[in-house]
């Protein structure tokens, strides 16, 4: 009997994006860029505009960033991953889970869409009498700055070390919550929820540093409508969570965390015996089984050899040829 073994299933090295896997596919390059400046624009718009008008409010403009980061997640992630971030564009890609080609429009994106957030809260307040005059010291408040511009006078060492460890953490947190390996509750439903609180509590660890970013959209569109020195210190919110960012996709990359394909690799060397995905594809022929010239009676092939039919194992073979013993064949 000619049996061929079934391929054990492949392990695939597609690219996986954050919040919908292979979903985000389905959708051209231009959908997913307007995807992100959409959720950028949401993030920005919740974010700045809760730490500018909302300061009398007692809101914490870092559980606005969280919220807002969850809701557009929720409405965007599906259709392009919900990175909303360059950092996280940039360690997605680093991590092998984001296309290259896709880095750049990405990114551009993003900042558009912050920057566009930024414009509609700059209208809002040049149209109010109240705050005609002081536009940029308002937008100062939300920009990020170090040294004589952070909120307690932290050092630049100590606000770029702080930058970079808290946007590896957070794109560690993506990366493992939007994993191959995460259960189907935690990406579909959870994933949104645990990036977004993630962000919050990273944020408001550095508020009192650098006045939170992790961002670098977000801090470009606080610091174009913001005082000359935001400006001037922007350079930091691009290099720092770019490195951190960097640092957490090679991390997940080399060492596969979470994407699971070290625990699928057994099944693509796995012992023939161990293979239960067996195809017959000729059916059993008395040769098979019984000796040339071994005569016997009842239904046989063209060899004179009993012919039984496909698919039956030895065990029936072996009590078969007893019964046939004992009526004497």
């Amino acid at each position: 009997m000619t049996q061929i073994s079934s391929p054990s299933p492949a392990v695939h090295a597609e690219p996986e994006h954050p919040g919908r896997g292979a979903v985000i596919s389905e959708f051209p390059l231009v959908t997913r860029s307007l995807a992100e400046a959409a959720g950028s624009f949401l993030l920005v718009l919740a974010g700045l505009g809760v730490t500018i008008l909302n300061t009398q409010t007692g809101v914490q403009p870092t559980l606005a960033f969280g919220l807002a980061l969850i809701g557009a997640n929720v409405a965007f992630g599906y259709v392009s991953g919900g990175h909303f971030n360059p950092a996280v564009t940039l360690g997605s890609a680093a991590a092998g889970k984001t296309a290259w080609a896709s880095v750049l429009p990405y990114i551009v994106a993003q900042v558009m869409g912050g920057l566009a957030a930024a414009v509609f809260i700059w209208l809002l307040l040049s149209a109010n009498q109240q705050f005609a005059g002081s536009v940029q010291a308002l937008f100062a408040v939300s920009a990020n700055g170090y040294a004589e511009n952070s909120p307690t006078q932290f050092a630049l060492s100590s606000a770029f070390l702080a930058e970079v460890v808290g946007t590896a953490i957070f794109v560690a947190v993506v990366l493992g919550a939007t994993s191959r390996t995460a259960t189907g509750v935690l990406r579909n439903a959870g994933g949104p929820f645990a990036i977004g609180l993630v962000y919050a509590a990273l944020l408001t660890f550095l508020l009192p540093i650098t006045n939170g970013s992790l961002n670098p959209a977000r801090s470009t569109a606080a610091a174009i409508f913001s005082e000359g020195w935001a400006v001037e210190q922007l350079w930091l919110f691009w290099v720092a969570p770019v490195l951190g960012a960097a640092i957490a996709g090679l991390i997940y990359r080399s060492t596969d965390l979470f994407g699971g394909r070290k625990h699928a690799a057994p099944q693509d060397t796995a012992a023939p015996q161990e293979d239960t995905t067996e195809t017959e594809i000729d059916a059993p022929t008395a040769a098979d089984r019984y000796p040339a010239g071994h005569t016997r009676t009842g239904e046989t092939g063209n060899d004179g050899n009993v012919d039984r039919p496909a698919g039956t194992d030895e065990a029936r073979t072996f009590f078969d040829e007893s019964d046939e013993r004992r009526h004497g064949q």
